[in-house]
C-alpha cells in the first residue's frame, strides 16, 4: 500500500484520475449481488430472522424499506428502533460472547453465531453511492463504514452520510458526515450536520475519498468537509434505513412502505 501514489490533498472537484473500480452494482439484476451484499443488521447480535432487511429491486434500483408490520431487531438492547440494512462483511464469535462487529452497547451479546464473511473491506479508496432520502420524521437513513473489527479497535466508523427525515427540506437539508472512534483510541470523534442548498429527497452522489492521510466527503462531485484522520485497516459498508418512532405510537398503515431507493454503489481502488 505504501508504494501506492495517493493524492497530496483533496481536490474542491471529486477527481476520479488514477481511480478505478473496484466494485459496482447498479441494481440491473432483479436479484440483490450475493457477492457484495449480506441482507442483514448486524445479526450476530439478533439473529438473521430478526435482523433481515425488507427490500425490492424496482427499475433498476435498490429500495431499502420499513414495512408496517416489521418488528424491532432487538427490542431488549435498542427498543423500537427498526431497521432495514445490508452489509459487505460479517463475523463473530461463540454465543455468549461479546465478540463481534459494531458493538455500540455494552450490553450487547452473542446471540447467533455469523460465520466470517468479508465479501468487500477496502482499505483506502474512493467510494460514491447515489441515493435518495426520506422527508419522514420517524426516519433516517445513512452509509457508512466500519472497521471489520477482527482486531481490539478495529472498529471506527467512516459515515458518508446520514439524513434525518426531520431535517430534508425543498430547500435545504442537513447532511451528517464525518468519523466516529467507537473502540478505536487513534481516533477522535469528528462528526458534523452539514447544511446544504438541496432537497435530499432528490437524488444526490455521496462520495468518500478516504487515503492514509484524509477522508475527503463530497456531495454531487463538490467537497464538503475533510477530516485528518484515516483509520489504517479494512472496513466494511453498511446501506440502511432506520425508523425510530415507539412502535405503540406508529399509525399500522400509514404511509408504508417507508422507502430509502438507491441508484447505485461504486468503490474504487487506486490504480
Amino acid at each position: 500500500m505504501n508504494d501506492v501514489l495517493w493524492p497530496a490533498e483533496p481536490r474542491p472537484l471529486l477527481d476520479r484520475t488514477g481511480y478505478q473500480v473496484e466494485v459496482e452494482d447498479d441494481f440491473a439484476d432483479p436479484e440483490l449481488n450475493p457477492k457484495l451484499w449480506i441482507p442483514y443488521y448486524l445479526p450476530q447480535w439478533s439473529s438473521r430472522q430478526a435482523a433481515a432487511a425488507r427490500y425490492v429491486i424496482r427499475d433498476g434500483q435498490l429500495v431499502l424499506r420499513i414495512e408496517a408490520e416489521q418488528q424491532p431487531w432487538n427490542q431488549d438492547v435498542d427498543g423500537w428502533l427498526r431497521v432495514s440494512s445490508l452489509q459487505t462483511g460479517v463475523f463473530s464469535g461463540p454465543p455468549g460472547s461479546a465478540l463481534g462487529q459494531h458493538r455500540f452497547d455494552e450490553r450487547l451479546v452473542v446471540r447467533e453465531e455469523q460465520d466470517r464473511s468479508a465479501l468487500y473491506t477496502p482499505l483506502y479508496g474512493l467510494f460514491e453511492i447515489r441515493a435518495r432520502g426520506i422527508a419522514d420524521s420517524n426516519n433516517m437513513c445513512a452509509c457508512w463504514m466500519i472497521g471489520f473489527d477482527d482486531e481490539p479497535g478495529r472498529s471506527a466508523e467512516i459515515c458518508l452520510f446520514e439524513l434525518f427525515g426531520s431535517a430534508i427540506g425543498p430547500d435545504r437539508s442537513e447532511v451528517r458526515m464525518g468519523l466516529h472512534p467507537f473502540g478505536d483510541p487513534s481516533v477522535t470523534d469528528e462528526f458534523s450536520t452539514e447544511i446544504l442548498a438541496m432537497d435530499a429527497t432528490a437524488f444526490h452522489t455521496y462520495a468518500a475519498e478516504w487515503t492514509p492521510s484524509y477522508v475527503a466527503f463530497y456531495v454531487d462531485d463538490r467537497l464538503i468537509k475533510v477530516s485528518r484522520q484515516s483509520p489504517a485497516y479494512p472496513m466494511q459498508f453498511m446501506l440502511n434505513i432506520y425508523e425510530f418512532a415507539d412502535g405503540a405510537a406508529l399509525e399500522p398503515a400509514d404511509g408504508y412502505p417507508k422507502e430509502f431507493v438507491v441508484d447505485f454503489f461504486r468503490g474504487y481502488r487506486r490504480a
